[in-house]
């Protein structure tokens, strides 16, 4: 397992039980280098939104745990936050709770000279992904290749 999977992995476990008692939900954690620095970023959400005070509970109570336990060799930034609007759909969850939603899918690759879709989400697996397109026809993209797919914004 790649060094960053293992650190989302053992931060999710850290966290998990501190999101569960204040009855929010853990949408992401990622381990990413931009710039110079490390980034360990906690996405949580609750129905009605998160707000500042519950990203800094979770942010002192999971600081503290991660400091006990001192897994991570590099010098990181702690972040906990919403995962905003653009947020990405990743779990199975995601797409089930977002069923018959316009969504946005970015392609690693063009697929019939197109690497962006849009469409209502239809149905999803393990591999593959199903969207509606504006015309009714069903598009199936392969997992493996969509970049990222989230709500679609309307403004």
């Amino acid at each position: 397992m790649a060094k960053n999977k293992e650190y989302e992995a053992m931060t999710e476990e850290l966290v998990l039980p501190m999101i569960e008692e204040n009855k929010f939900e853990l949408v992401d954690v990622e381990y990413v280098k931009e710039g110079g620095n490390w980034y360990l970023r906690v996405y949580i959400d609750k129905p009605g939104g998160i707000n500042i005070d519950d990203c800094e509970l979770i942010s002192r109570a999971l600081s503290d745990k991660l400091d006990e336990k001192d897994f991570i060799e590099d010098a990181y930034i702690l972040e906990v936050s919403s995962p905003g609007l653009g947020r990405p759909l990743k779990k199975d969850k995601d797409f089930t709770r977002n069923m018959g939603e316009m969504v946005e899918i970015k392609l690693f690759r063009q697929i019939n000279k197109q690497k962006e879709y849009e469409g209502i989400l239809k149905a999803f697996d393990k591999e593959t992904v199903t969207i509606e397109a504006d015309d009714g026809e069903d598009i199936v993209f392969e997992r493996s290749d969509i970049a990222l797919i989230r709500l679609a914004l309307d403004f």
